[in-house]
């Protein structure tokens, strides 16, 4: 089993709970002298000394999204901008986008830190070469995996997204062995790699890290298959750090958290109460280390578990499941709470179906209706005189028992949908709410 910092992330619960606390309090004491924090503290009628015990942290008023926005550009930045050495934004649809700084330590000794302790637990090492297709720029996902790539000292090819022949190209020519892109853009990869005729046994890829989007599991051993790779899932974003706040181990059985460098709580959306581990809740983190920008109970709106038991890699940290949805994104249709991902999973559930779908939410004399357009595969396509009725009526049936409505679904043909090479656009909403 390889580690990255073996010190830290096998480190004992209660050793390293004694080691977040001092770093939880050293964190709210610098919280505290900004104009953000010192207003919410007084407002919450919390005090950076009522911390005496890492349970206190639930004392702390919560931090959410719009909260960063209206404090654009810089101010929850906790160092002056003399220490700023690297600026990242959020690419909201809405709004201002929440700007995010970095000091020379936080990505060095945070964010390379925690992306090298990821891709070590996958067991890529200094002797891979990591294509790297996840957008550059004020996006924090190309350069957090850039930087833990150099952190381990592997090679990187910093392709980017788009320009899909070009990628396949250079994972031929240059040996790529592990692939950093969405989920969609891999299964977009792959369509492609077909419709060019690519020998895959030529291929030398063995390891791919896929985030930014929810996926299934289903999801998982469809781009196994089809790119011939070991896929894990990352976890991250801008708040925090970026990618690399957990990610899977070997295992696969739980994104380990980070937990030195961001402590994470599971909460009821509704009620903000901690829910219990194993319970389904939203995600908050607060971060402990970092320098420029540093966070407070920030909820995420992404719904997950949390697992506290030892993994059986030998790591200590706490673990959380895949994202089965967001408490902020999610379709309220006709009353009824609806997630994409969960379509996404009862879709591939059923032979003559692709991992490709799209959900058209209009509203007709004032009632709610959801389209369900999912592609059919070529074989099913091929055959759909015979099959498309039957097959539209077990997806319908099962969209009915899972989701509680009725969905009208459509059955297209193979590559019917856009094609994303960032992150695919499943929900089309028309309402006018």
């Amino acid at each position: 089993m390889l580690y990255w910092n073996k010190k830290m992330e096998t480190m004992k619960v209660k050793e390293r709970e004694k080691l977040q606390l001092k770093r939880l309090k050293s964190v709210v004491a610098r919280c505290a002298k900004l104009d953000f924090y010192k207003k919410r503290f007084k407002e919450a009628g919390f005090k950076p000394a009522d911390i005496k015990t890492l349970r206190d942290i639930t004392k702390i008023p919560f931090t959410v999204k719009t909260d960063l926005r209206d404090t654009y550009p810089f101010g929850m930045f906790a160092v002056p901008m003399k220490d700023i050495v690297e600026i990242h934004a959020s690419s909201g649809t809405t709004g201002k986008p929440i700007v995010v700084g970095y000091t020379k330590n936080d990505l060095e000794n945070v964010w390379s830190e925690t992306m090298a302790r990821a891709y070590t637990s996958a067991g890529v090492t200094a002797k891979d070469i990591v294509q790297n297709a996840y957008g550059y720029g004020l996006f924090t996902g190309g350069l957090g995996f850039h930087y833990g790539a150099i952190k381990i000292g592997a090679t990187v090819v910093p392709t980017a997204t788009g320009n899909t022949e070009r990628q396949i190209m250079l994972m031929q020519d240059f040996g790529t062995t592990v692939l950093c892109c969405t989920p969609s853009y891999a299964l977009y990869i792959a369509d492609e790699m077909n419709r060019l005729g690519v020998d895959f046994s030529k291929l030398k890829l063995r390891v791919g890290f896929f985030g930014a989007e929810p996926w299934s599991e289903k999801m998982r051993l469809e781009i196994q298959e089809r790119l011939h790779l070991n896929a894990f899932d990352m976890y991250g974003l801008t708040e925090i750090i970026g990618p690399g706040v957990a990610a899977e181990c070997e295992e696969k059985s739980g994104l380990h958290v980070y937990d030195d460098h961001y402590i994470v709580e599971v909460i009821d959306p509704e009620t903000l109460e901690p829910v219990a581990p194993g319970e389904k809740g939203e995600l908050v983190f607060t971060t402990v280390t970092k320098e420029g920008f540093p966070v407070l109970r920030y909820r995420t709106r992404d719904l997950s578990v949390l697992y506290t038991e030892k993994c059986s890699c030998g790591r200590t940290h706490p673990r959380i499941a895949r994202i089965s949805g967001r408490s902020d994104d999610m379709l309220k249709i006709r009353g009824v709470n609806v997630f994409p991902s969960q379509i996404e999973s009862v879709a591939l559930e059923i032979a003559g179906l692709e991992p490709y779908y799209q959900i058209i939410v209009d509203r007709r004399d004032n009632l709610d209706t959801m389209e369900v357009q999912v592609e059919m595969s070529k074989e099913a396509y091929a055959n759909r005189d015979s099959i498309e009725t039957e097959l539209r009526k077990k997806l319908s049936d099962k969209l009915q028992s899972v989701l509680q409505i009725k969905a009208d679904v459509t059955l297209l043909a193979p590559n019917s949908l856009p094609r994303s090479e960032g992150k695919a656009k499943r929900v089309i909403d028309k309402r006018k709410i």
